[in-house]
């Protein structure tokens, strides 16, 4: 009905004298939702259009951010061993290669389509200094040891250094804490000097033990997933704390029964997003573990690989360490993403 009325209104008188060409860049104006003095747009018009506009540009942006992984999958499949030639393969790559490992010629029909993985997998780091009967998967198994032991341990850890600072009053509580919090402002790689020399005097360095310093100081937590966890457990109510206590139950308890699976959504989230910081650590394994201990992580895998002779001409092989790298991450991205953006909402209670 407005739309009705906005049409019945008489036109101006004028507007009769205006020019063809600016009579007629009104009406293109009106048609995109925007009133002139020649023509007035309708209100769902200019919606319309709006909208349309703002999912061209999110459409855009998402393409923006998607197409590099794309580029990397595609990469991955491309043929580039044997002479075939890196450079031309990967430079003309579009959406797929030229030469894939589709494309194989007739005289090398035993190469498969997942011939990069297998070649990753079989001969990756073998060789060099690495033994005959080191592959990658040794590399996949020190990534999932360093991401998982320390996440699941530090993460409890943490929630229950967040209950103590959220729903137990003792002396000093919130001092403790502020003091703890101003560690996140000091950088991590400005102390993995000091960190270096520590490890090493502690002999955590030595060829059996370099797995040490990635997990043992992941054990103690983290401050920023205690912040977290702490500012999720403010929006708990008390009395299910003090009905408790009432019921004979001690803090340990109450931990273990109550807070643990109330504020589980909050945990999962930062235990997920803890494994994805573990899962990438590559300084960590640089400078920690020696380039030839069987205890390297997979992103320190992935440059040694990267920098090894036989693969500076056949890159593709290394482009599927990336996926193998970069892919777990991703799907567990995409299967928690709500769990982890309302996690990070509801921790914005105030105290």
């Amino acid at each position: 009905m407005e739309e009705i009325m906005e049409n019945m209104q008489p036109v101006p008188e004028e507007e009769v004298h205006y020019s063809p060409l600016r009579y007629a860049w009104g009406a293109v104006l009106a048609f995109f939702g925007v009133s002139s003095r020649t023509h007035r747009a309708s209100k769902k018009r200019a919606k319309l259009v709006g909208d349309v506009f703002t999912y061209i540009v999110l459409l855009f942006g998402a393409f923006i951010m998607v197409y590099p992984f794309w580029w990397m999958l595609a990469g991955s499949f491309a043929y580039t061993g044997r002479g075939a030639g890196s450079e031309t393969v990967l430079h003309s790559l579009i959406w797929w290669p030229s030469v894939s490992t589709l494309d194989i010629p007739e005289s090398e029909a035993e190469v498969s389509f997942f011939e990069n993985y297998i070649i990753l997998f079989t001969e990756g780091l073998k060789g060099d200094y690495f033994a005959s009967n080191y592959d990658y998967f040794r590399a996949v198994l020190n990534n999932l040891f360093y991401s998982i032991v320390p996440v699941v341990v530090g993460v409890i850890t943490s929630a229950s250094a967040a209950f103590s600072f959220a729903k137990i009053e003792w002396i000093g509580r919130n001092k403790v804490f502020f003091f703890l919090l101003a560690a996140i402002m000091v950088p991590g790689p400005s102390i993995m000097t000091t960190q270096y020399a520590m490890y090493s005097a502690m002999g955590m360095m030595n060829s059996g033990t370099a797995w040490m310093p990635l997990v043992i100081p992941g054990l103690f937590g983290s401050i920023m997933t205690a912040f977290f966890i702490r500012q999720f457990l403010f929006g708990l109510p008390t009395s299910i704390i003090e009905a408790a206590k009432i019921d004979g139950a001690g803090y340990f308890r109450i931990f273990c029964g109550f807070i643990l699976p109330l504020a589980m959504p909050a945990i999962m989230a930062q235990g997920l997003l803890s494994f994805m910081g573990c899962w990438n650590n590559y300084m960590a394994s640089y400078i920690f573990i020696s380039s030839n201990s069987e205890w390297i992580n997979l992103p320190h895998a992935m440059q040694m690989m990267a920098n090894r002779e036989r693969f500076t001409s056949n890159v593709a092989p290394t482009i599927a360490a990336s996926v193998v790298c970069v892919l777990p991450v991703l799907i567990l991205f995409a299967c928690f993403q709500k769990l982890i953006i309302g996690s990070l909402m509801l921790t914005g209670s105030k105290e």
